[in-house]
């Protein structure tokens, strides 16, 4: 993990693309480059619903942190895997709900790095920070997080597609398990990633995975429930993203799209 001031540039590949930045794109972001955009539409060629994919994604966020603050008075957050910033952010849902949450967004893409003050904006009752960190170094970013959020008050997990980003050999399952552990009773998890149940989307990922610098794995519906072991669900459990408490006004049909699971888990 990288605290310390460091130039953007630092790390910053723009030869190869990158998921934080192909997703930008996909989400109809400016913050990426001509190799990401490529990399986007041939994603978007092979598999031509991938845009649905993020925007699907992006709405359950924001439906998960309204849930989280309205519902379950949630007033403390970790987004890890936090992306380029776009609209509805953790910290603007939940502080246009209750202005006093505390915020601490987790992300170790070197683009992201030069847009924290956007995810720094955060209200005068409120907090929000930003670490520079790799998923996988846990303990580091427990120990950064602690800084700006009570770890003896319950906690918001949020990890949207950022599990993807790690194999199998990485056991991701584990990683999710030592964040957990070290969050009280009364603490979620919010977590989203791509499903294996389409063949046209795990050859566009293949694509990807040959190009990028990066690589994303797509797992079964059971595996991505897998997260979830030993905590009580928020209904309707773990389902497709649109189906997770879609907004009233949407289409029932819509929530039948999308090739990506998601849920809410409470830790008893």
């Amino acid at each position: 993990m990288n605290t310390s001031p460091q130039s953007p540039a630092d790390g910053l590949r723009t030869d190869r693309p990158h998921s934080a930045r192909v997703w930008n794109y996909l989400l109809g972001g400016r913050d990426n480059y001509t190799v990401d955009r490529q990399m986007g539409d041939v994603i978007l060629e092979a598999f031509p619903d991938f845009a649905d994919i993020a925007r699907l994604q992006r709405a359950f966020l924001a439906r998960a942190v309204r849930f989280l603050t309205v519902e379950a008075g949630i007033r403390q957050f970790l987004d890890i895997g936090t992306g380029l910033p776009t609209a509805d952010n953790t910290h603007e849902v939940a502080q246009q709900a209750a202005p006093e949450s505390r915020i601490v967004y987790v992300d170790n893409d070197p683009l992201v790095l030069t847009h924290a003050r956007a995810l720094l904006s955060s209200t005068p009752e409120g907090a929000c920070a930003y670490i520079d960190a790799d998923v996988r170094d846990a303990d580091a970013i427990l120990d950064e997080a602690s800084r700006t959020l009570d770890f003896s008050r319950p906690v918001g997990l949020t990890m949207l597609g950022i599990m993807g980003q790690l194999p199998d050999e990485d056991d991701p399952w584990a990683l999710v398990d030592r964040l957990l552990d070290a969050l009280p009773t009364g603490s979620y998890l919010a977590l989203s990633d791509g499903t294996d149940t389409s063949d046209a989307l795990n050859r566009a990922v293949a694509s990807y995975n040959a190009n990028s610098a990066g690589s994303y794995h797509l797992r079964s519906p059971e595996r991505i429930s897998d997260f979830f072991h030993g905590l009580e669900m928020v209904e309707p459990g773990v389902v497709r993203t649109s189906a997770w408490r879609p907004d009233p006004h949407r289409n029932p049909a819509d929530t039948l799209q999308g090739h990506a699971m998601s849920g809410v888990g409470l830790k008893v």
